[in-house]
């Protein structure tokens, strides 16, 4: 996922020097110390991570009264003397200085380990979005622009007319050309829906409900698990609702009455406090869309994507609801049969259902038994320290990079690691990132890319240097066992860092272009293109080994996992249905019952009842992350992922480093500066289709079948 969204996405922590000595040498790499590295941490990464909730609150005000005079500006040019350095210009330096200056205020939120700095991050992005609403209804600034491209129309560079043509665009999308009275209301609105969106994913990076259970309750559950958590004094194991404990406990504990209390437990987080919020912004959504001449916020979000409507979405997702339909079906039988078979071995009663605590469990059964997968023996091969060096290594190889690891770097807690990127060719460096991959108290409680410099032209005409973090939360290692990653875990690692090489590679002008500010529905393409290397014997090899002799993982183990990629496909997929019909349900509504629109969708499509008393959407952070009425977009992307994956690099050499920079080129460094179809047709040398998806989920047989018809 990457976080969308200026106002409800970034954040910066309270960051402390850190005394970590480790040391990662990496094939074309070495490691640099920040204050040797020229350019690096002193010069182009200003990004400060000791700010105290004072600084903060300080510089926040600082930050907007900076920007607002810019816009002062603007706004009093005399409207008959408006001209691309006066108006577009003043807009795009303010812009630049806005994104560069805005995430050491707000990332802080997710990824502080001080309570007090993550609360003042969390009010600093409150006023940050309160004041983008502000900025984003000044009809003076407004007035110019469409002056601008009235005189200029056909002077500027074509991505300075597409950032014209952007900030008139929004402008209009904020009401600009309405009446007084309604753009007040739009802008009331707009204020009321950004503060419940950062009070939604507050809530939830605060959850912290611990579980306790005894030794029986886990029974089925890995050593290296068991022995990761913590002890009561009685005894009872510790489990938390972070996702190093839910996903495998789901997954492997034999007992239905311990996993029934985690997914009870999972599916409730936030409950009450969220789904009054989610509510609340459906209802806002609603009534903002309407103002704006739109049918539904649905319509309104999809207008600036791909997709375009809701109609096209929904035609997207029935088309692909009956191809999996009958595949899912049969999935689900064979579940269920899974499920009598293991009740009558352990002496449990079996009532012909399946549950949503059945799920995970009874599908990571279908690879050991249909596929003979050995996941106790899988996850030994993947230490997360030789997958890191094997993915940075690939990455490298690939895009024509070389990654230094910045020693002593100036970072918000002692286990991030901060890399400089060069280019392997030039020697320029292009980006840096951090890498925060363990969970914390507090700290944001997925996978996620966060942007926190635009790499962007400055006002000196210089470019700029792009920074991202990569935050997740793979188990973290103890005194006796190192952190080892389930191989669904390797591949959400390739995917985050597939955003943070978007945002490292671009090239653009404009910040407004700069990374991942593409079409919603184009932005998961290059990270889900990417995902495909983790399904491949060559990059598997190199980014495992045996963590006690550092053997390679056997032959045989590796088929077998490469097999198993299409297991449970229809399943997998379906639930990705679901959620996508969720969203734009609830987003297609004035006003909805969250959790009955949920349940009925999981009944429907998946055939799986939601438990009662339970509300996934609660906890669906997408729906309050910049994802609204767009959650469709990670299936739509994959059409288009697959599509580049086995049309060129499948084709041409998986890890070819002339595909790699020529993919860099045309799909990377353009950010969002071209138009994605534009980028698909480019790179493919033809208009893109749906085959390569359906082959990849083990479908293909269904496009001759009706090929043949």
């Amino acid at each position: 996922m990457f976080i969308l969204g200026i106002s409800v996405t970034q954040a910066v922590r309270r960051v402390i020097f850190s005394s970590s000595k480790l040391r990662m040498t990496l094939q074309n790499g070495s490691v640099i110390s920040a204050h040797n590295c020229s350019s690096t941490a002193d010069k182009n990464n200003n990004l400060r991570w000791d700010l105290t909730p004072e600084e903060i609150r300080h510089q926040t005000q600082r930050l907007i009264q900076r920007i607002k005079q810019a816009y002062d500006t603007v706004g009093s040019v005399d409207i008959g003397k408006v001209c691309f350095e006066n108006t577009l210009q003043v807009i795009a330096n303010a812009k630049a200085d806005y994104a560069a200056s805005r995430h050491v205020l707000d990332f802080p939120q997710y990824v502080s380990p001080c309570k007090e700095v993550r609360l003042a991050s969390t009010e600093a992005d409150k006023r940050l979005s309160d004041f983008d609403v502000e900025v984003s209804m000044r009809a003076d600034v407004f007035q110019r622009l469409i002056a601008l491209q009235e005189k200029q129309s056909g002077d500027l560079l074509p991505e300075s007319e597409r950032f014209l043509g952007r900030l008139i665009k929004l402008g209009k999308r904020n009401g600009l050309h309405l009446s007084k009275d309604i753009q007040e209301e739009i802008k009331s609105i707009s204020k009321q829906i950004s503060e419940l969106s950062i009070d939604f994913n507050q809530n939830l990076n605060e959850e912290n409900t611990v579980l306790l259970f005894s030794e029986q309750e886990l029974v089925g559950l890995a050593e290296s698990y068991v022995n990761g958590l913590e002890k009561t004094e009685d005894g009872q194991y510790k489990v938390t609702l972070a996702y190093p404990h839910y996903f495998p406990l789901m997954k492997r504990c034999h007992v239905p009455e311990t996993r029934k209390k985690m997914e009870v437990a999972f599916h409730s987080r936030c409950k009450d406090v969220n789904t009054a919020i989610l509510e609340q912004l459906i209802e806002l959504r609603a009534r903002l869309a309407k103002l704006l001449g739109f049918s539904s916020h649905a319509n309104y979000v999809l207008e600036m994507t791909m997709a375009k409507n809701s109609e096209n979405v929904e035609q997207f997702l029935d088309e692909l609801y009956k191809r999996l339909r009958p595949v899912g079906e049969q999935e689900r039988q064979y579940l269920l049969s899974l499920k009598q078979a293991d009740c009558e071995r352990r002496d449990l009663e079996f009532d012909g259902q399946l549950y949503a605590w059945d799920m995970p469990y009874y599908m990571n059964q279908v690879e050991q038994v249909k596929f003979a997968v050995d996941k106790d023996k899988l996850i030994e091969y993947f230490p997360l320290e030789v997958v890191t060096e094997g993915l940075l290594n690939i990455y490298q190889d690939l895009l024509g990079l070389t990654f230094q690891q910045v020693e002593d770097a100036h970072v918000w807690h002692d286990s991030i690691k901060l890399y400089s990127v060069q280019d392997s060719v030039t020697g320029e460096e292009i980006g840096q990132f951090y890498l925060d991959l363990h969970p914390r108290e507090g700290k944001y409680g997925h996978a996620a890319c966060f942007g926190l410099q635009p790499g962007c032209l400055g006002p000196d005409g210089n470019r700029r240097m792009p920074v991202a973090a990569m935050v997740a939360n793979f188990t973290k290692p103890t005194s006796s066992w190192p952190s080892l990653l389930q191989h669904h875990e390797v591949e959400t690692f390739f995917h985050e860092f597939g955003h943070v090489m978007h945002e490292l590679c671009s090239r653009t002008r404009y910040a407004e272009f700069s990374g991942t500010q593409v079409e919603t529905d184009f932005v998961e393409v290059p990270s889900q293109m990417l995902e495909n290397w983790v399904w491949e014997k060559e990059p598997l090899r190199r980014m495992s080994r045996h963590y006690k002799d550092c053997s390679p993982i056997p032959d045989s183990l590796l088929d077998k996992l490469i097999a198993s990629r299409v297991a449970n496909t229809g399943l997998m997929n379906l639930r990705q249905i679901v959620l996508s019909k969720a969203d734009q349900t609830l987003h297609t509504k004035d006003r909805a019952d969250t959790a009955a629109e949920f349940a009925r969708h999981s009944k429907d499509i998946l055939g799986i009842p939601a438990t009662p008393g339970t509300n996934m959407t609660a906890s669906f952070s997408h729906l309050a992350g910049g994802y609204d009425g767009q959650y469709y977009s990670y299936l739509w992307s994959e059409v288009y992922s697959m599509d580049i994956f086995f049309s060129r690099f499948k084709k041409e050499g998986i890890l070819n480093p002339k595909v790699g920079r020529e993919y860099r080129r045309v799909v990377l460094e353009a950010g969002g500066s071209v138009n994605g179809m534009d980028m698909l047709k480019t790179f493919l040398g033809r208009e893109p289709c749906q085959d390569a998806f359906f082959q990849c989920k083990g479908l293909a047989q269904t496009i001759t079948e009706q090929t043949s018809h």
